[in-house]
C-alpha cells in the first residue's frame, strides 16, 4: 500500500459511511464501526441511518462524516489504514 492522504481516506469514508448507513452493508458497518471506532462512532452511524429513513439528507450526512472522521484522523493518524482498510471493505458490501 503507498502512501494514505489522511484527508482523502476521510473524505471517502463520509461518502461511503452515508451511503451504507442506509444499505445493507450498514449491519456490518455498524459492528466493525463499534469495534474499531468505538461505541461513540457506531451511535453517530446510527443516528445517520435514522436520519436517512426519515428524509434524503444524504450529502449533509456525508458531510458530516467527512469532519468526523477528518477530526478522528488528526487526532489519531494511525488509524489512517485502519480506516482506509474499513472504508474500502464497506464499499465492497454496497450493491453496484
Amino acid at each position: 500500500m503507498g502512501v494514505l492522504h489522511r484527508p482523502r481516506v476521510a473524505w471517502e469514508g463520509g461518502r461511503i459511511f452515508a451511503a451504507a448507513a442506509n444499505a445493507d452493508a450498514y449491519y456490518w458497518l455498524s459492528e466493525m464501526v463499534g469495534e474499531h471506532l468505538g461505541v461513540i462512532f457506531q451511535l453517530k452511524l446510527a443516528e445517520t441511518r435514522i436520519r436517512l429513513q426519515a428524509e434524503d439528507v444524504t450529502y449533509a450526512e456525508a458531510g458530516a462524516w467527512r469532519a468526523r472522521l477528518d477530526e478522528l484522523l488528526e487526532d489519531r493518524p494511525e488509524l489512517t489504514p485502519l480506516l482506509h482498510q474499513l472504508v474500502t471493505e464497506t464499499a465492497d458490501r454496497m450493491p453496484r
